[in-house]
């Protein structure tokens, strides 16, 4: 019995000893096997666009497709194809697609569209539509009734194109998580003017997006909601403001005037009082249902019966006042991400894509019109386009 023991006992310390010299050489060669999860942890966080997302501000010099590792150039290249062709909501995530259906069977604004969609308009015809039947001017103390003095007392005496004059080169700046890393400062600071969006910050990004405000896009609801701190934040003093609140379809100027969706003209007198120089517009709501139109009429599908996003309509202010329009980062580079800010830690890919606003078929509209290369979509998210004041139009296509 006792021997049967010490050949139990010393089978067991050669197993150990055996385990031991095995366990040593794996780690010795462990370049020819899988990474551990500790390691595996810290290639995905080197490559993960996320954390390229929060790093890349401080690149040292402007990153281009060419310059990514070939894996991670395939990549992000394919996601820089979606807009070389109509997209639609077959693209869509199930969820986005979702969200597009509840909005059209909700209809909050009681849209009636009359004409026919996917109409195949050449580029210069849809330029002539957006000139002639979108009437983009801003509110003026004459377009009230005279039982709105008090209120229409505020507004500006003249239109903004008749103070603003026409300008050369404008740039449009998107708020979108894909400027960070973009190095397009100093590009965008060459323009004569540039527009910027909400809430959307230059200080601490200026390498990134530049440091110029000449206009400033808001929503109602900027000026509405305390979270904005609209009447202290320095971003908005300094800059010629243009606010813009929907309105239903087929509402006039008056019905829009006495029941807004945001509740902005005692705030806007608040800050015409104290900023009585500063130049505030308004625009006039039908503007947003016009441009709606003409988006609809250009997609092969119904699409959100919602209004065009702040950059479709900023967009178009400036191909008003301007000879030609870089828009940045609206059909977005190869630094795609679902970051929806590039000063805020918030990912969605609904602002890419667009869940409330028919983001998707803006974006088709303006990679239609687009008149610079693909290299500069690809690289710089950046579009041309031209100035719509001296495009000279046939009465068939006005």
């Amino acid at each position: 019995m006792v021997r049967i023991f010490r050949i139990f006992a010393l089978v067991i310390s050669m197993t150990v000893c055996i385990s031991c010299f095995l366990y040593i050489g794996l780690l010795r060669n462990s370049k020819y096997f899988g990474n551990s999860p500790k390691d595996q942890f810290k290639l995905t966080s080197l490559t993960s666009p996320t954390n390229n997302s929060e790093n890349t501000t401080d690149a040292p010099k402007k990153l281009q497709i060419k310059d990514l590792p070939k894996d991670r150039m395939k990549s992000k290249y394919r996601r820089t194809k979606l807009w070389e062709r109509q997209m639609t909501s077959k693209d869509l995530a199930l969820r986005l697609q979702k969200v597009k259906k509840n909005y059209i069977a909700m209809n909050k604004y009681k849209v009636d569209f009359q004409g026919r969609k996917n109409q195949q308009h050449s580029p210069h015809e849809i330029l002539c539509h957006l000139k002639y039947r979108v009437n983009m001017t801003t509110l003026k103390e004459s377009d009230l009734p005279n039982n709105t003095t008090y209120e229409s007392q505020y507004l500006p005496n003249q239109d903004i194109h008749e103070v603003v004059g026409k300008l050369r080169r404008c740039a449009v700046v998107s708020s979108a998580g894909s400027m960070r890393g973009s190095r397009l400062g100093q590009e965008i600071d060459s323009h004569d003017a540039v527009l910027r969006f909400n809430a959307a910050p230059t200080e601490d990004f200026e390498s990134d997006v530049g440091s110029k405000t000449t206009f400033r896009l808001i929503n109602s609801q900027v000026i509405t909601q305390g979270e904005f701190n609209f009447s202290t934040n320095p971003i908005y003093k300094d800059v010629i403001l243009i606010l813009w609140d929907p309105a239903p379809y087929t509402a006039d100027t008056y019905q829009w005037f006495t029941k807004p969706e945001y509740k902005f003209f005692e705030p806007y007198r608040e800050y015409r009082r104290e900023n009585p120089e500063q130049p505030f517009y308004i625009l006039k709501p039908q503007t947003l249902w016009q441009l709606w139109n003409i988006i609809q009429e250009n997609s092969p599908e119904f699409i959100h019966p919602n209004p065009p996003s702040s950059g479709s309509i900023g967009t178009l202010l400036m191909m008003n006042i301007c000879d030609e329009v870089n828009v940045y980062e609206f059909l977005p580079s190869w630094r795609q991400t679902d970051r929806c800010y590039y000063f805020r830690h918030y990912f969605d890919s609904a602002c890419t894509y667009g869940a409330y606003h028919p983001l998707l078929y803006e974006k088709n509209l303006i990679k239609k019109l687009n008149q610079g290369t693909e290299e500069n979509i690809t690289n710089n998210g950046k579009v041309t386009l031209p100035g719509l004041r001296d495009l000279p139009c046939s009465p068939e296509t006005g």
